[in-house]
């Protein structure tokens, strides 16, 4: 049989936070009451002080361990120095139970009343990752299910039909591939949600040339959309970014191919600017832009899958979005999206400082 210690109970956490934070507000309680005393104030007004700093040191701690310490230290304070006879302890003095009795049903009361608001903060937290993963599984299901049905249907053909013909059957086989490919798509930003969902997960930024990574997605692109013109434009001056080069080339190739068949686009400018501290990546089309609905919800991932006119109900492009907003947010980022008088422009800003980006990967 094993024993849990007392300090490792989660009432009552050992903190290094929590302790700086206690030291610091009974420093402060300290020295306004020496204040006080030195200018005649300090009758009647020491326990006052010392009841916020008990509340304080409460609220902001977790468990009871420091603001029970706080109320013991804080009716010392208030009975060896602050009370008459001074420097000296009385305890016949009446107030000195009432003082004690009051600094520990405020610390208990505030460190219930704040341990229950975590709990619930909590508790809304989990059941909102919950209904994110459910909305997230109903759209990678509506995602996966009509390219495999294709898939199966595409191969289906040729294998039962020997006479097809050479084209008829290189058709339905490019069709399997370009599903598969889809499948792909989504898979990768499964894994990139995944990834990013991770409380342990540490991206590993390192500075890369913006404009390589630019390019790379460009060419990826073009291979797989040859009737999609795509630009990049970047500034003379080689621009270093601290990032990890694939994710962010996974940012750039679901906002490209969303330009591509949600926004119709027929040219795509991908454009990199140098902002302060900061590196800009435009991705500009000459589509029919975002409508305002799905502007409002673009990167939350709560739009839903919608059947596009060309009947092809997989396209749904809220997963890809949100992949995109994760994946920027992780690098310290920012990512907005606005219409334009013809197409949209869709960009996120990265951070150039790697010290800004290492404490945001802490």
């Amino acid at each position: 049989m094993t024993f849990r210690k007392p300090w490792a109970s989660p009432l009552f956490p050992v903190s290094r936070r929590d302790f700086l934070i206690t030291a610091v507000i009974l420093l402060c309680a300290v020295g306004l009451c020496f204040i006080l005393w030195l200018a005649g104030s300090i009758d009647g007004f020491a326990a006052p002080v010392f009841v916020l700093a008990v509340l304080l040191i409460s609220r902001l701690t977790r468990g009871y361990l420091y603001g029970s310490i706080s109320v013991i230290l804080g009716v010392i304070f208030v009975n060896f120095i602050f009370t008459y006879p001074y420097w000296a302890f009385d305890f016949h003095n009446p107030g000195y139970p009432l003082t004690f009795f009051t600094l520990l049903m405020i610390s208990l009361i505030t460190s219930t009343l704040t341990a229950q608001a975590k709990r619930q903060a909590q508790l809304l937290a989990e059941n909102e990752r919950e209904k994110m993963r459910a909305n997230l599984l109903r759209s990678v299901s509506h995602d996966i299910r009509t390219p495999l049905t294709s898939i199966v249907g595409s191969t289906s053909a040729v294998l039962e039909n020997p006479g097809l013909s050479e084209r008829e059957q290189r058709e339905l086989l490019e069709n399997a591939r370009e599903e598969a490919q889809w499948l792909i798509r989504v898979v990768e930003n499964l894994l990139s949600i995944t990834r990013m969902g991770d409380a342990q997960a540490r991206i590993a930024k390192e500075p890369e040339p913006a404009e390589e990574v630019l390019g790379t997605a460009a060419q990826k692109f073009r291979r797989r959309f040859p009737q999609v013109s795509v630009t990049v434009s970047a500034p003379e001056e080689l621009l270093m970014v601290p990032m990890d080069p694939i994710l962010i080339e996974q940012v750039l190739a679901n906002l490209l191919e969303n330009a591509a068949v949600h926004g119709r686009a027929a040219n795509i400018a991908l454009l990199l600017e140098a902002e302060e501290d900061f590196a800009k990546i435009t991705v500009r089309d000459d589509g029919r832009g975002i409508s305002r609905d799905e502007l409002d919800h673009l990167f939350d991932g709560r739009l839903k899958s919608r059947r596009p006119a060309d009947g092809d109900g997989k396209r749904n492009m809220g997963l890809g979005l949100s992949v995109c907003r994760a994946i920027v947010l992780a690098h310290g980022g920012s990512i907005t999206a606005r219409n334009l008088l013809r197409g949209a422009e869709l960009s996120f800003r990265l951070p150039t400082a790697v010290q800004a980006l290492q404490e945001v990967s802490t």
